[in-house]
């Protein structure tokens, strides 16, 4: 990731992007498309399999694929055991993991000033 300098600033994910989740058993995919085409090497470039599953390691996260989809400008992220062992088998108020999109759009991204002029 490059660091913020004149020409680079720090954004969220959610300025860039939108994501929704989905479950299956202890496995949560998400799905990450860019507002705009221009951002989404950004993205492919930042949001990574290893920083996704540094940014989940709280919940468990045991390994993630990153799927790119260049035509749609999106990536769907398959991350396994972040559940808590799914809506069965967790405690917790969010078995689905619905809300784990919206922990992954507060991920900072930098991000070239040139490329936000048209936002």
């Amino acid at each position: 990731m490059p660091e913020p300098d004149d020409q680079h600033v720090i954004v969220r994910l959610h300025e860039l992007a939108h994501a929704r989740a989905g479950d299956k058993g202890n496995r949560l995919n998400l799905a990450v498309f860019a507002y705009r085409d221009a951002w989404y090497d950004t993205l492919i470039e930042q949001v990574t399999e290893q920083r996704v599953a540094a940014w989940f390691a709280h919940r468990g996260a045991t390994a993630v694929r990153r799927y790119p989809l260049p035509r749609l400008a999106g990536m769907n992220l398959v991350l396994d055991e972040v559940l808590q062992g799914g809506v069965n088998g967790a405690l917790n108020l969010d078995g689905h993991g619905k809300t784990l999109s919206f922990r992954l759009l507060e991920l900072d991204i930098v991000i070239d000033r040139t490329l936000l002029d048209d936002r």
